[in-house]
């Protein structure tokens, strides 16, 4: 488990790799437009291979969140800065995405609603604060918390994770420095460890790309194993605008093999739902029976389509 903070006077940011100072752009600030561009292009190359190198504990802990969110819990992405922002934007793209209810994944921010636009000082170094998050989101065992810092030592995560452990509940830390604080206090450490950055401490670049990729990952492989698509297709998207409508309707196209005038009737009979459509256009349903045999395969199209 993890520890409350220490006076931050006394923290040693010489051991984290994340405010390391990298010789290579000494020069910076004396570069091209074009140069500095290039530079930070080949540093995020960094990034895609220090995932790869994490997919083992990755893995483990998608599994363990799809067992979870699979009979009704719900995730939660806690961070600070950049890695709040980054769960609150995961989390919000997850209704429109898979037509998720919106409780199942959420994303909270140290500082509240307006730290996503304005830095809330001294809040990421709140342990009390974190782990009150349980209390005011009523986290249960049947839940997960996925504490998401750079550093992996940020005491308001630490502390949201050390409660939710507590709980019995799922817990998972992404951070960018080896051997972590986080890592300790998580039962599913994952450590994407990236190096010092091209513009030295800012956390924002390669770690922050390396977060937003695992989050990606987390929330995706998991809607994925829960049925949220049919092979690659996105058949849970919410038809919300013309754009969807039309994306949906193609869908029902690709899915079955109707034409463009069956798939918009169906469509419109199964108010607007991808799988209703298919299922009443492949099975010979009306929408009723149709909504009936998903839910009594958890919403897999697959399954109801090879029955």
């Amino acid at each position: 488990m993890g520890t409350p903070h220490a006076d931050p006077a006394e923290l040693d940011l010489s051991t984290f790799t994340t405010e390391a100072v990298d010789p290579r752009y000494a020069n910076l600030d004396q570069m091209s437009v074009l140069e500095v561009a290039t530079a930070m292009n080949e540093a995020e190359m960094e990034v895609p291979r220090a995932v790869n190198r994490a997919l083992p504990e990755i893995s483990a802990a998608i599994t363990a969140i799809v067992g979870q969110l699979g009979n009704g819990g719900r995730m939660f992405y806690v961070g600070a800065g950049t890695p709040g922002r980054l769960g609150i934007l995961d989390a919000s793209e997850c209704p429109p995405t898979f037509s998720t209810d919106p409780e199942m994944v959420q994303g909270i921010i140290a500082g509240g609603p307006s730290a996503i636009i304005n830095a809330v000082e001294g809040a990421e170094d709140d342990y009390d604060a974190g782990r009150g998050l349980i209390e005011k989101y009523s986290i249960t065992a049947g839940d997960v918390v996925v504490g998401v810092t750079a550093s992996g030592r940020t005491p308001f995560v630490i502390g949201a994770v050390d409660a939710a452990r507590e709980l019995g509940a799922v817990t998972v830390g992404v951070s960018s420095n080896a051997n972590a604080e986080l890592s300790v206090a998580a039962q599913f450490p994952i450590e994407v460890v990236v190096g010092p950055e091209i513009v030295s401490g800012s956390t924002r670049l390669k770690a922050g790309s390396a977060q937003k990729q695992v989050l990606n990952m987390l929330s995706t492989v998991t809607m994925v194993q829960l049925g949220k698509t049919y092979g690659n297709l996105m058949v849970d998207v919410s038809t919300t605008n013309a754009k969807l409508r039309v994306r949906a309707r193609n869908l029902v196209q690709r899915v079955t093999g109707a034409s463009e005038e069956v798939a918009s009737e169906a469509l419109a009979r199964g108010e607007g739902h991808v799988k209703i459509a298919s299922v009443m256009i492949l099975r010979s349903v009306d929408a009723q029976e149709a909504k009936a045999l998903l839910a009594e395969a958890h919403g897999n199209l697959r399954a109801v389509l090879e029955a």
